[in-house]
């Protein structure tokens, strides 16, 4: 029960989810640029001179697929967003304090998804 009475998390462990959260901004950010280019690319692989059947078919795949990375490109953008938002409340040193109970947030939860504003306990009462 040492857990519960704790208020907040030390500033040590501020300073290690900081990494672990600036470490996950950049693969993110890296990610979304991929899919940015992806989906901004015309990919035009040569088939010009294919018959238009096969075009067609092309086409129509090509725009799911645009239409899937623009999807996957707005979610990895509130990812993002939400590690920005985490990185705001290690500065104010509320990281890791559930929105709706005040507990702490257990630190393994954390460290897999460290964005998390509810507790476990709290997300169960939803």
């Amino acid at each position: 029960m040492v857990e519960d009475l704790k208020v907040r998390y030390s500033d040590k462990d501020l300073a290690e989810f900081k990494v672990l959260i600036e470490d996950k901004i950049e693969k993110a950010k890296s990610h979304l640029e991929l899919l940015k280019s992806s989906y901004m690319n015309d990919g035009n692989n040569g088939t010009d001179d294919t018959s238009p059947t096969f075009k067609a078919f092309e086409e129509g795949s090509e725009t799911m697929s645009k239409e899937a990375n623009t999807q996957l490109a707005i979610r990895q953008e509130k990812f993002i967003r939400d590690l920005k938002n985490a990185m705001l409340r290690i500065e104010n040193k509320t990281f890791g304090i559930c929105r709706v109970t005040g507990k702490l947030i257990n630190k393994e939860r954390l460290k897999l998804v460290p964005h998390a504003t509810l507790s476990i306990e709290a997300k169960n009462m939803q």
